[in-house]
């Protein structure tokens, strides 16, 4: 299908495990689909068959729960990370998703300054390759205790690491959510996200008229930005036909 090409479309593997990838990959090629987020190596072979591109890696964290704010998975984390760094660089790709953890009863500060002393170990690494670390937000709802919740704490962590190699996964749905202002968040801050999901308010359903978010209007003003990245459809369909619901989504992202 023709796209507009103001915005760069990508889509989240997790949502559609039931197709063989390599099918999935194909469904992407024909309706215009150029990136497929949340793939490790194992597969990036493939989406360069068909010319896809591995628009945020994973492979690297822990878990979302046992993140970068816990100074007991700093070793584990720092060895996964230094060995997947050049291997997106090599491949070809730019980004590779990171999670702050559960707080597990540590104030924010502290695990902010856990944060920071982490990352800072493998921060010059992400630069020399030109990797970009993306810390993922969520909500409370859906993941009870993660730390980095609120799009004002993962930009004060992106302002304390000040570097182009860190930046935050604005995740609509979730900081929908979590604290609402989605537009004026996103202009306000547009220079510390460096990575877009979508998903349907309430349910994670489909971004049609079924929910609360106009995503017409957020694209607009991501693309008033000069936002140059991918946006990725990250809902879980609840029609039959999950292709149908993808390709509505995309031409409904396609401002």
């Amino acid at each position: 299908m023709a796209l507009k090409n103001n915005i760069n479309h990508s889509v989240c593997r997790w949502c559609y495990d039931d197709i063989a990838l390599e099918d999935f990959l194909k469904i992407l090629n024909n309706i215009g689909v150029k990136a497929i987020d949340l793939v490790g190596p194992s597969d990036w072979d493939l989406l360069k068959k068909y010319g896809l591109d591995s628009s945020m890696c994973n492979g690297a964290e822990i878990s979302l729960e046992k993140g970068w704010n816990n100074k007991e998975y700093h070793s584990t984390l720092i060895k996964n990370y230094t060995e997947m760094i050049p291997l997106v660089a090599e491949a070809g790709y730019t980004n590779l998703i990171c999670f702050s953890g559960n707080r597990d009863g540590m104030d924010d500060k502290t695990g902010m300054q856990n944060c920071i002393s982490g990352l800072k170990e493998i921060l010059a690494l992400a630069e020399k390759h030109q990797v970009v670390l993306q810390m993922e937000l969520f909500n409370q709802i859906d993941h009870p205790d993660y730390m980095c919740d609120s799009s004002a704490w993962g930009v004060a962590l992106c302002k304390e690491l000040s570097s182009d190699s860190f930046k935050l996964l604005y995740d609509i749905y979730h900081m929908q959510i979590q604290e609402g202002d989605i537009i004026q968040t996103i202009r306000n801050n547009h220079q510390y996200f460096g990575h877009y999901h979508t998903a349907g308010v309430p349910g994670r359903n489909e971004i049609n008229n079924t929910q609360e978010l106009n995503y017409p209007a957020i694209m607009c003003a991501i693309v008033e930005t000069g936002y140059q990245g991918y946006v990725a459809q990250e809902f879980l369909a609840l029609q039959e036909d999950k292709i149908k619901a993808l390709t509505e989504s995309i031409l409904i992202c396609d401002v």
